[in-house]
């Protein structure tokens, strides 16, 4: 269970770092989060609050509960990703810009760190790559290896629990 717990911790710690990256695209290098970055950024804090959750807790059932949110919110992240994905691959085709910037901008994460949470910019605005991948595209990659590797330590300990009882 340790083992576990410091996973959990490791994984909070590896989403607030690509977070952190973003902020430091954003305010380093001038590129502007859209609602769709925004969104994903979202995504990367619940899956670190979460794994730190999890990581508090001493039972299984807890640990098990709060990795199939961080699960569900890989899932979300990653869904928002593939659709960033495909609106840069489309050139002229918006994320829908005036729909989500009033949802995305009215959320309290907004108003109450604006630099971090405030839509700024637009979705189908290429930025140069990192490593030859879209920022969106390392987004993806995150998001299905924490579904991935979180999906995997469930099916692991329910198998273990099976072949307890």
């Amino acid at each position: 269970m340790r083992r576990e717990r410091r996973l959990l911790v490791l994984l909070g710690l590896v989403s607030l770092g690509l977070v952190g990256g973003a902020l430091y695209l954003q305010f380093f290098h001038n590129e502007d989060p859209c609602p769709l970055c925004i969104i994903q950024r979202y995504f990367f804090v619940l899956i670190a609050i979460f794994a730190f959750l999890g990581a508090a807790f001493s039972n299984w059932r807890g640990i098990a509960l709060l990795e199939t949110l961080v699960a569900i919110s890989a899932l979300g992240g990653l869904a928002t990703a593939i659709r960033h994905v495909y609106v840069q691959s489309h050139p002229g085709f918006s994320c829908g810009f005036d729909a989500l910037q009033p949802i995305v901008d009215g959320l309290p994460p907004a108003k109450w760190l604006p630099h971090v949470f405030k839509v700024a910019g637009l979705c189908e605005t290429p930025y140069p790559p990192i490593l030859g991948l879209s920022l969106p595209q390392w987004s993806l990659i995150a998001f299905a290896l924490i579904f991935v590797f979180v999906a995997a330590s469930l099916r692991f300990k329910r198998k273990v629990r099976s072949t307890i009882r």
